[in-house]
């Protein structure tokens, strides 16, 4: 099964140009599908069946796994053999017609409007380092791209002059995002103060670098924001993507519409951009209860 495996994984990099965390989770699922079968001594091929993988799937609810959890993992197996069909390895799918449990939606953390600001404070634009932080922070918000995007800019993606920048979301998928002033200069800044000082090659490309000098990781950025929230006095539960939810909320609370951010935030489909009605919604029930005489 481990070669039909990472055949597959490189056709979901090679012809469907699927991200990198994407494939890494379902090489992973896969490959822990791959254990459970042979500890059960079940061939994939022959002797898998739909009973087979309901089992399996109970048995991770009963691990305690999360509901998103199996249902990732389901994802994986069907499309691990509609794929095996498709190469005709298989004649008949076993998880065919197999649906996904229902997840449950959770409403985004978000920042309030004053949190945001004192987390934008908290750089020291007087180091280098501080610079890129600022640039940084200033940016997720300004956009609303994920960290994956942030990471992944070149320079060559930064248009100040014309107040844009160009990402590639999920399945290398190109978008232009507006950039407002105030981040437009926080980069300027650091491209004329900050990051000429911690690139050591002229010939590396990205936009934010790390000490060593090459590309800012997922993981240094995950650092850099815990910190200035806690140096904020945030107590809020702080992710990647709590800017890029901030923004997204914050924008369809002052009036914007629900298919431009769509637009902004690179979702494919406009149900996963709807998610940030519920969060406005419960903000305006707040403010109507908080103000209103009769509330």
């Amino acid at each position: 099964m481990e070669s039909f495996v990472s055949e597959f994984i490189n056709y979901l990099a090679v012809e469907r140009g699927l991200a990198q965390n994407t494939l890494e989770s379902y090489g992973r699922d896969l490959r822990q599908f791959q254990a459970y079968l042979q500890e059960s001594k079940i061939d994939f091929m022959k002797d898998l069946n739909r009973s087979t993988i309901l089992t399996y799937l109970n048995n991770l609810q009963t691990n305690g796994k999360a509901v998103s959890t199996i249902s990732r993992n389901l994802a994986a197996i069907k499309s691990f053999y509609q794929y095996l069909v498709r190469e005709r390895y298989l004649e008949k799918d076993p998880a065919a017609h197999l649906e996904s449990p229902k997840l449950e939606k959770k409403l985004p953390k978000v920042l309030s409007v004053h949190e945001v600001e004192e987390l934008l404070k908290q750089p020291n634009a007087l180091l280098p380092a501080g610079l890129r932080d600022k640039a940084m922070l200033e940016l997720l918000y300004a956009t609303g791209i994920r960290v994956s995007e942030l990471i992944s800019l070149n320079i060559s993606d930064v248009n100040l002059d014309m107040g844009y920048i160009k990402c590639y979301g999920k399945g290398s998928k190109e978008r232009i995002v507006p950039l407002g002033s105030i981040a437009a200069k926080c980069v300027q800044d650091y491209l004329g103060k900050g990051r000429t000082k911690l690139v050591r090659t002229y010939e590396e490309a990205a936009l934010f670098i790390n000490h060593h000098g090459n590309r800012l990781t997922r993981q240094g950025f995950w650092k850099i924001i815990k910190k200035y929230a806690q140096e904020a006095c945030i107590v809020k539960e702080i992710t990647p993507h709590t800017l890029r939810h901030s923004f997204a909320t914050h924008l369809l609370e002052n009036g914007a519409d629900l298919r431009s951010v769509q637009e902004m935030l690179g979702h494919a489909d406009i149900s996963t951009t709807q998610i940030y009605t519920h969060v406005t919604r419960n903000h305006l029930k707040e403010v109507y209860d908080k103000t209103h005489p009769r509330a």
